[in-house]
C-alpha cells in the first residue's frame, strides 16, 4: 500500500501504530498518538521507569525531551503524509515545572515548513494545557 494511502487509512481508523513503527524510540517510550479536533495529540502514559527523581517523584528530563522530539517527528510525518522520518537538525528545550509521576501530553505546531527544512514548536503538559511542563523548538531536515 502506498504511503499516502497508509496515512489516510491511519487517519480514518485512528490507528497510528504503522506511523509509530517508523520511530522505534517512540514505541520504546510508549508514546500514544491520536487525533483530537483534527490535529494530532500525543500522550506519554505514566511508567515507573520514566521517573528521574524518586524523591519528588518527577519524570526524567531526558524522557520529557525525547517525548517532545518524537512528538514533533510524528507530527511532521502526519502533516506531510509521508512515512519518511525527518532528521533533527537542532532541538531546544525549556523546562517550566517538574513533570509529576503521571501521564504527559503534547501538541506540536509547525511554524514553518519549506521543501528541505521544517520548524516545529512543541508543548508538554499534564493536568492543564495552560500550565506547560516544558516547551521546545526544533528544526528538522526533510527527505
Amino acid at each position: 500500500m502506498p504511503q499516502l494511502e497508509q496515512m489516510q487509512a491511519a487517519k480514518e481508523s485512528g490507528d497510528y501504530s504503522a506511523v509509530l513503527d517508523q520511530i522505534p524510540y517512540a514505541k520504546l517510550l510508549g508514546v500514544v498518538m491520536r487525533e483530537e479536533n483534527d490535529l494530532p495529540l500525543f500522550e506519554l502514559p505514566f511508567a515507573e521507569q520514566n521517573i528521574g527523581n524518586t524523591h519528588l517523584p518527577a519524570l526524567h528530563g531526558g524522557v520529557i525531551g525525547g517525548f517532545l522530539e518524537n512528538a514533533a517527528l510524528l507530527h511532521l510525518i502526519w502533516a506531510r503524509e509521508s512515512f519518511e522520518v525527518p532528521r533533527t537538525i537542532d532541538f531546544s528545550l525549556d523546562f517550566l515545572r517538574s513533570g509529576k509521576a503521571q501521564t504527559l501530553f503534547a501538541r506540536c505546531d509547525i511554524t514553518r515548513q519549506g521543501k528541505r527544512v521544517a520548524n516545529v514548536r512543541m508543548t508538554a503538559w499534564q493536568e492543564d494545557e495552560s500550565k506547560p511542563v516544558a516547551v521546545a523548538r526544533a528544526h528538522f531536515l526533510l527527505s
